[in-house]
């Protein structure tokens, strides 16, 4: 394989660090990595490289990171690369003086089978949703998010016990190859653009808030379940429990015995169990965080606290 075609690869998060090693070790010809700014985190609010940045200078390859995309400077810089494509995994959105700046255009990695779940938050909503299958996309970015002429897609399960972070490590791999046979095929020059169908039925993924992420127990046990999988372990689902609020990463339906309850009521021994009541049942939570405190078991909590 001829891997004369110069790439700037975009990205952010492990996510897609993943693609980013895998062109790298395919030899595929990286010219320069765009990506997050340096972020204050953690209690010494010390300035940390994004995961992409790390990989990037472990790999001794340019890396810009411009705090706005339309910067003249950040623009001038972009245009010396001479980019034939631009390769983005988990980055922001991009203004078209970007993306339409390669000879042959910008492509995209999506965690879903396009068009259904566009957005920020695929993986999550896919889950939530209580969807069986998922997969990854790459196409051309255009104009309206997440729209653009399809390139390639492969699908892949969702099992009944996936988390979003067991799902996101899977698609992660996945989607790196993906990306890789996206780029053999442009270099060949033999690529497919397939327009999006249209359909009445779009399932959106719209980024998660601390709003969204409340359990509505008004559902059924099912769905509950589902959506505390699709939030774990990031960003947690949540609910209150004597007015305090509790993040929940873990739950499993429960035989407990049905007696006089509404959706949101819990029943516990302070000892083993933690049950709340669903529209149509019982679930137990196996796994909580209260706030200020560590994720842990039911048990482990009960032995220094009670409810």
């Amino acid at each position: 394989m001829n891997h004369s075609l110069r790439i700037i690869f975009m990205g952010t998060p492990d996510f897609a660090v993943a693609s980013l090693n895998r062109l790298l070790t395919d030899g595929c010809n990286v010219v320069a990595v765009i990506t997050a700014p340096d972020r204050p985190s953690g209690r010494g609010l010390q300035l940390t490289e994004s995961p992409v940045k790390k990989a990037a200078l472990a790999a001794g390859l340019p890396v810009l990171q411009p705090e706005k995309l339309r910067d003249p400077q950040f623009l001038e810089q972009l245009q010396s690369y001479k980019a034939d494509i631009q390769v983005v995994v988990a980055f922001r959105m991009l203004p078209e003086v970007v993306w339409a700046m390669p000879t042959i255009g910008t492509f995209n990695l999506h965690a879903s089978l396009l068009p259904q779940y566009r957005g920020a938050a695929p993986i999550n909503w896919a889950i939530i949703n209580g969807e069986t299958q998922t997969g990854v996309t790459t196409f051309f970015i255009e104009k309206e998010i997440d729209t653009g002429q399809m390139i390639f897609q492969d699908a892949e399960p969702i099992h009944p016990h996936d988390t979003a972070g067991t799902l996101h490590d899977r698609l992660m791999i996945r989607g790196s190859e993906l990306v890789l046979r996206t780029v053999h095929a442009i270099e060949a020059g033999v690529f497919p653009r397939i327009p999006q169908p249209a359909t009445e039925e779009f399932k959106a993924a719209p980024k998660l808030s601390r709003e969204t992420c409340e359990i509505n127990w008004y559902q059924t046990a099912e769905a509950v379940q589902n959506f505390v999988r699709g939030l774990s372990p990031y960003p947690v689902a949540w609910t209150k429990i004597n007015g305090k609020p509790y993040k929940i990463h873990k739950v499993s339906v429960s035989n407990q015995s049905d007696f006089a309850a509404m959706p949101g009521q819990a029943h516990t021994d302070n000892r083993k169990f933690l049950h709340i009541k669903a529209e149509n049942g019982w679930l137990s939570v196996d796994e909580l965080q209260a706030e200020g405190k560590r994720k842990m078991t039911v048990e482990e909590y009960f032995r220094g606290n009670k409810l």
